[in-house]
């Protein structure tokens, strides 16, 4: 087996851009995902090494002393990171000239020989899902027998191997939460809407719905929801009960779990025997939901002590709705929201402006809708014309933007990229800021949080530093304008 490193490169202070992080960006409070998609095959490869530089805050130099000696070097990236990552994958060849060097993630499945032709510094790319990908190449298979890479081939041309086939048997897959513990310091991972400190991971892939926007199934990840059995997914929650005894609760980050009604009641009715959900019981877990999913499914995930959801509602216009394929009806989200508040569940609602068919009078309707459900909190985005999706090509036949990959500042913020002739991106990115004062700065929400920070010290404390990395996120936006 080759000594093999598996790495999130260094880049803008704050940027979460692991693929546990539905958008690539700097956030309005400090907020790092877990590299759930490079911590999978370093729990496959004997041996491996995973950093985490970002959620860590690494710089090269501190970093540096550990590609000496590796065999082989994976670097994750991102569209709006990939000029920064192609700068470290640079640095790496140059102190290990004979590593082998690879690049995963969507934008380099997608874009395999543009990425390629952009990093000389790179021997290959995967494509699809890459945990077997990279444990073949760490075993020594030759790069001309792997599937699901494109490669540099001898006389310098590029290479695209066969696709690599779907994992249909999620069991194969090891737990990530002994990678987690061994190389990560799970202190370092915060969510806004999460105790802390949180552990996350998928209990599956794949997403059935079809969002024009959204990065992961249409990049990598697929549209067959494919999971694991519960009996495997209780063996890794036992295993964080057991061996990080700090950790406060657990996320299960599939795309939409609560999609699977049966597996999802099954899965809360077995966490309840070990504990969750009664009186007393130090863990809680949460979960991605998408907007309709029944009373009594919500009613068996409470029993089963899940504490929060996160929801993206994206759009209080039902014809926005329609056009991104959201595949959600508002008035069936108003009834979810309210059967989850009537059961005690929190809410983390997503919201994004500039999505096609907005106008000044769509974005009203939507901050309007926001705040009658009123979600615990919320995070509002811009739309992100990430390529692959089915939004880039859409934006890009339109007119709506130039398909270049800047998507965020200098600083990791993340820019309005789409303009329409009646809509300027300049207001778009302006009615983020609006969304965000008008939903927070309300007394019936102010009244809510205080509450919340004097029932819980520890809640004070992080709510008062999440007020500090709020207005400071308002105010570099503003100099990004």
């Amino acid at each position: 087996m080759k000594r093999t490193l598996l790495m999130q490169g260094p880049s803008f202070d704050g940027y979460d851009g692991g693929a546990g992080a539905r958008y690539q960006m700097k956030r309005e409070v400090k907020s790092f995902w877990y590299p759930t998609w490079l911590a999978q095959p370093a729990a496959m490869i004997e041996g491996s090494r995973l950093i985490d530089a970002p959620a860590h805050d690494q710089s090269w130099d501190d970093i540096a002393h550990e590609i000496d000696g590796m065999e082989l070097v994976i670097l994750h990236t991102s569209t709006p990171s990939f000029n920064q990552d192609c700068r470290t994958a640079e640095l790496v060849k140059a102190r290990n000239p004979d590593c082998l060097l690879g690049m995963v993630g969507a934008k380099v499945a997608i874009q395999p020989d543009e990425s390629l032709a952009a990093c000389p510094a790179l021997d290959f790319v995967a494509r699809e899902e890459y945990d077997f990908t990279l444990v073949e190449i760490a075993e020594g298979k030759p790069l001309a027998e792997v599937d699901g890479i494109t490669w540099r081939g001898p006389d310098g041309a590029f290479v695209r191997n066969k696709d690599r086939a779907i994992i249909e048997d999620m069991d194969v897959l090891p737990m990530v939460s002994p990678v987690y513990k061994k190389h990560l310091d799970f202190t370092k991972y915060f969510g806004g809407y999460q105790r802390h400190p949180y552990v996350s991971f998928y209990t599956g892939r794949g997403c059935k719905s079809r969002c024009t926007f959204c990065l992961w199934p249409q990049t990598i990840s697929g549209h067959n929801y494919r999971y694991r059995s519960v009996p495997k997914v209780i063996e890794e929650v036992q295993y964080i009960l057991r061996e990080m005894p700090e950790v406060k609760e657990i996320f299960f980050d599939d795309d939409t779990l609560a999609d699977a009604h049966e597996h999802v009641t099954e899965l809360s009715k077995e966490l309840r025997k070990l504990g969750f959900g009664t009186p007393g019981f130090p863990v809680t877990w949460g979960c991605n939901a998408k907007a309709n999913v029944p009373q009594p499914v919500l009613k068996a995930m409470k029993e089963g002590g899940c504490r929060v959801l996160l929801v993206g509602y994206e759009s209080g216009n039902q014809q926005i709705l329609h056009n991104i394929k959201k595949g959600l009806r508002t008035d069936v989200a108003r009834r979810f929201t309210k059967d989850a508040h009537d059961l005690g569940l929190t809410i983390h609602g997503t919201f994004i402006l500039g999505l096609p068919g907005e106008t000044l009078e769509t974005i009203e309707e939507t901050i309007r809708y926001a705040m009658e459900l009123n979600p615990h909190t919320i995070q509002v985005s811009l739309a992100a014309p990430y390529p692959g999706t089915f939004l880039y090509k859409q934006a890009t036949e339109n007119g709506w933007f130039d398909g270049s990959d800047h998507l965020l500042t200098d600083g990791g913020t993340q820019i309005a990229q789409l303009s329409y002739p009646h809509l300027s991106s300049e207001v778009i990115f302006d009615k983020v800021e609006e969304m965000y004062k008008r939903f927070y700065f309300r007394p019936r929400k102010i009244g809510a949080i205080m509450g919340e920070m004097l029932r819980d010290w520890d809640m004070m404390k992080r709510r008062l530093r999440e007020g500090v990395e709020f207005f400071d996120f308002l105010r570099k936006r503003k100099e990004a304008a």
